[in-house]
């Protein structure tokens, strides 16, 4: 069984992330990042990084504002549709 697409509801946008034949790609505020099974670990965190804020927003730094635990949450959900 395999997941096909994820909707995480954010509070600048919604994230979708849909799977594909070389992994998945993630789509933010009308931008596309192609996330492969075979990227290193620090390439789909920094993915994920980005796409934590939107759905939790930034910083007056503009970082993330959320806690590495909740960026790890969101790429969990990236590596599970992609099938890392």
């Amino acid at each position: 069984m395999f997941i096909k697409q994820i909707v995480i509801e954010g509070v600048e946008g919604d994230v979708e992330v849909r799977r594909t034949e070389r992994g998945a790609v993630v789509i933010a505020n009308d931008v596309e990042v192609e996330v492969a099974r075979d990227d290193s670990r620090e390439e789909r965190y920094a993915v994920a990084y980005n796409a934590a804020k939107v759905v939790c927003g930034t910083t007056k730094r503009g970082e993330p504002n959320a806690t590495n635990s909740m960026i790890h949450d969101v790429l969990s959900e990236i590596e599970r549709v992609a099938g890392c």
